[in-house]
Formats: structure tokens, C-alpha cells, sequence
């Protein structure tokens, strides 16, 4: 289940960042066989983008694949990606002798394998290599190969490499899910929690969850948490204009509560009569202090949670 709603999520998410940059293709066919692309990438040709995307708007100057994983692929995986890879390239060369043109070397779709991990005897054995020009954790195969392998977890943690960071897992995903709650451009910003947010309510509603999917909730909590706070206070204001301040305010509370309930749910596995005396007082925080809280929950036992908010 984690594995399945990350790639759903990676790909809507990509497809947001991307499209303005060009033409997004999710999901592409390759007619040699059955089978799928995650995502296909053709930059604007005609109208250049200014782009605050860093690292990611670096890969996406030329056509490119992204193949995210939420878990590190094995070497076979690989080569079945860079296979779909030189299926693309063959079935490009075909239409292009079809109209009787030449396609540039330059014009052939650069495969991104963007993995949380990668061992360095899975690099050797592919005889991945940095380069000197880009950033630490992005493994360059032969240049005739096309392909790159990057290690998201080893990525510099700063804006530029931000919303690659966002696809890694454990801390690395964390921290950058902190910080893409405090990006300045806020359209942009409000969009991608939302993304976030829905990708841990399909996590949520499986009936099988394990300790990776409730660390995974956790991680994502923050953004979930400060998407329902911003559609709150729209509905607020709204009801500020049309008179029905009250009745959503009340509906704001029970929503809450059942927010921060799932989340204590989520983390101790159920909410016996302790945690839900400490409901109310988690409420009254500050959105600050309750995003502050739920980014360490993952980290806190029970007895340090209660401990926290003492009943007297």
C-alpha cells in the first residue's frame, strides 16, 4: 500500500513542479512491450521558464524520465528502467526516419532514477561516478548510457535540492516536508500540501497498516495538518461574509479533534482514556507549536507525551 500511493503521489507531485517548465506525460506506454513510464519530461522549446525548482529544474534542460521509487530499487529494477529507457529512444528514432529527419544525439531522453538510497557496491557495479558540475548524491552511468542515479538522501540539504529531498524517506523526508510548509510562494506552496495531504489520507484509510505507513503518517502529518488549517480559515472567512461564523467554527473544533485524535491513533495505535484528556489541551496550541509537536511525535513515548500536558 505505501509503495502504491508513493508513486501515485510522485507523480502528481513531479507533474505539479514540472508543467510549467513543459510538457508533462505521466504514465507513457513504450510500444515494443507493456510497459510504463513513470514520468516523461519535454522542456518548452520556445518559451524558457525562470524556475526556483534548483536541482530538478537542472535535470529537466533537456527530455528526460523520472522514475521515483519510495524504496531503493534493485539492479534489476534498474536496468528494466534504463530498458524502457532505449525502448523510447528506439521508438523516437522510428517516427523521426518516419519524417525523414535527423535526431540529434542531444534530442535522445535522459533517464533520472531518483531512489532514497543507493549502496555504494550497487554504484559501483553500474559505475556510477559524480561530476564535478553537479550536486553531491546525482551518479552519472557512461555519458552514452543516459542515465543517472540519484541518491536522495545524500543531496546537499538546502532550497536547491528541496523538492527532491521531499521523494527521499525517513529524516531526509521529514525535514524537507518541514521545510516545504514554510515556502515562500504560497500558490505553489498550497497546492503541493495538498498533494502531501491526500497522499497520507491513502495511506491512512488502509485497514493494514504497518510501522512503516505509521511512520510515513507521521511524516506527513505537518503538511497534512497545515493544508486543513488553511482550508479552515478560508471557510472562516467566508462565513465571516455570509453570517455563519459560528457554525463553522464549531465544525472547525470537531474537525480538529478528529485530527489530532487520528494522529495520536496513528502513533500509540489507539486512544485510551489518557490521550483523549490531552486532545483539548493539543487544540489550544498554536498551529506553530501543534505542527512543532506532530514533527516530533514519531520520536516522543507515550509517558514523555503525557508528560507534556499534565491534568490537575
Amino acid at each position: 500500500m505505501t509503495r502504491e500511493a508513493h508513486d501515485q503521489f510522485a507523480k502528481e507531485y513531479l507533474e505539479e513542479l514540472l508543467k510549467p517548465l513543459g510538457q508533462v506525460d505521466i504514465g507513457k506506454d513504450v510500444k515494443s512491450e507493456v510497459r510504463e513510464i513513470d514520468i516523461w519530461f519535454v522542456p518548452n522549446q520556445l518559451k524558457p521558464v525562470t524556475s526556483d525548482l534548483g536541482l530538478l529544474a537542472k535535470m529537466a534542460v533537456t527530455s528526460c524520465l523520472f522514475e521515483p521509487f519510495r524504496n531503493p530499487p534493485n539492479e534489476m529494477t534498474i536496468r528494466s528502467c534504463m530498458s524502457k529507457l532505449y525502448s523510447l529512444h528506439e521508438e523516437l528514432f522510428r517516427q523521426a526516419k518516419r519524417e525523414d529527419r535527423r535526431l540529434m544525439e542531444t534530442e535522445f531522453p535522459v533517464l533520472w532514477i531518483l531512489t532514497p538510497t543507493c549502496s555504494k557496491n550497487k554504484l559501483d557495479g553500474f559505475r556510477a561516478t559524480l561530476k564535478d558540475d553537479w550536486e553531491t548524491g546525482v551518479y552519472f552511468l557512461g555519458e552514452s548510457q543516459k542515465t543517472a542515479i540519484v541518491a536522495i538522501n545524500q543531496l546537499p540539504k538546502n532550497q536547491d535540492t528541496l523538492w527532491l529531498r521531499v521523494l527521499g524517506n525517513g529524516e531526509t523526508q521529514k525535514q524537507a516536508v518541514q521545510e516545504l510548509i514554510t515556502v515562500s510562494t504560497e500558490n505553489q506552496r498550497n497546492y503541493l500540501l495538498e498533494i502531501l495531504a491526500s497522499w497520507r489520507k491513502n495511506i491512512e484509510i488502509n485497514t493494514n497498516i504497518n510501522d512503516e505507513d505509521r511512520e510515513l503518517i507521521m511524516t506527513l502529518s505537518p503538511a497534512y495538518l497545515k493544508q486543513r488549517e488553511e482550508w479552515r480559515e478560508e471557510g472562516l472567512q467566508m462565513g465571516l461574509q455570509t453570517g455563519l461564523q459560528t457554525g463553522l467554527q464549531t465544525g472547525r473544533q470537531e474537525e480538529l479533534r478528529l485530527i489530532v485524535g487520528s494522529l495520536l491513533t496513528a502513533r500509540f495505535g489507539n486512544l485510551d482514556e489518557e490521550l483523549l484528556a490531552i486532545v483539548t489541551s493539543i487544540m489550544e496550541l498554536s498551529l506553530t507549536e501543534r505542527t512543532d509537536l506532530f514533527l516530533n511525535l514519531s520520536q516522543l513515548s507515550r509517558e514523555e507525551l503525557l508528560a507534556k500536558f499534565p491534568i490537575n
